[in-house]
Protein backbone atom coordinates (compact mmCIF):
# COMPACT_ATOMS: atom_id res chain seq x y z
CA UNK A 1 0.00 0.00 0.00
CA UNK A 2 1.17 3.63 -0.71
CA UNK A 3 2.14 5.64 2.24
CA UNK A 4 4.15 9.15 1.67
CA UNK A 5 7.46 9.57 3.12
CA UNK A 6 6.71 12.84 4.94
CA UNK A 7 3.44 15.35 5.16
CA UNK A 8 2.75 17.92 2.70
CA UNK A 9 2.94 21.82 3.90
CA UNK A 10 0.06 24.02 3.63
CA UNK A 11 2.43 26.12 1.49
CA UNK A 12 3.06 23.44 -0.95
CA UNK A 13 -0.54 22.28 -1.25
CA UNK A 14 -1.65 25.77 -1.73
CA UNK A 15 1.08 26.22 -4.64
CA UNK A 16 -0.17 22.80 -6.50
CA UNK A 17 -4.11 24.75 -6.00
CA UNK A 18 -2.70 27.79 -7.25
CA UNK A 19 -3.85 26.70 -10.49
CA UNK A 20 -7.14 25.15 -10.11
CA UNK A 21 -9.25 27.96 -10.41
CA UNK A 22 -12.21 28.52 -12.34
CA UNK A 23 -11.74 31.21 -15.16
CA UNK A 24 -14.30 33.03 -17.06
CA UNK A 25 -15.32 32.14 -20.09
CA UNK A 26 -13.48 34.89 -22.95
CA UNK A 27 -16.49 36.62 -24.64
CA UNK A 28 -16.52 38.61 -27.85
CA UNK A 29 -18.60 41.51 -29.52
CA UNK A 30 -19.84 40.76 -33.03
CA UNK A 31 -19.15 43.86 -34.92
CA UNK A 32 -21.90 43.53 -37.70
CA UNK A 33 -24.38 42.98 -35.42
CA UNK A 34 -23.42 43.77 -31.91
CA UNK A 35 -24.22 40.25 -30.28
CA UNK A 36 -21.84 38.77 -27.11
CA UNK A 37 -20.29 35.38 -28.04
CA UNK A 38 -17.83 32.48 -27.36
CA UNK A 39 -14.85 33.55 -28.71
CA UNK A 40 -13.54 31.71 -32.41
CA UNK A 41 -17.75 30.78 -33.03
CA UNK A 42 -20.44 31.80 -34.86
CA UNK A 43 -22.99 34.21 -33.00
CA UNK A 44 -26.61 32.94 -32.32
CA UNK A 45 -27.31 34.80 -35.67
CA UNK A 46 -25.13 32.68 -38.23
CA UNK A 47 -21.91 35.56 -38.05
CA UNK A 48 -18.52 35.24 -37.70
CA UNK A 49 -15.98 37.83 -37.58
CA UNK A 50 -18.47 40.15 -39.23
CA UNK A 51 -19.39 37.68 -42.09
CA UNK A 52 -22.80 35.79 -42.46
CA UNK A 53 -21.31 32.41 -42.48
CA UNK A 54 -24.53 30.36 -41.65
CA UNK A 55 -27.66 30.78 -43.80
CA UNK A 56 -31.30 31.50 -41.42
CA UNK A 57 -33.68 28.78 -42.14
CA UNK A 58 -36.60 30.61 -43.79
CA UNK A 59 -39.79 30.99 -42.03
CA UNK A 60 -42.67 29.61 -43.91
CA UNK A 61 -46.38 31.12 -42.62
CA UNK A 62 -49.06 28.07 -42.70
CA UNK A 63 -51.81 31.13 -42.48
CA UNK A 64 -51.95 31.28 -46.09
Amino acid sequence: MAVQKSRRTPATRGARRAHDKLKKPSVSVDPTSGETHLRHRVTADGFYRGVQVVAQPEVIDDDE
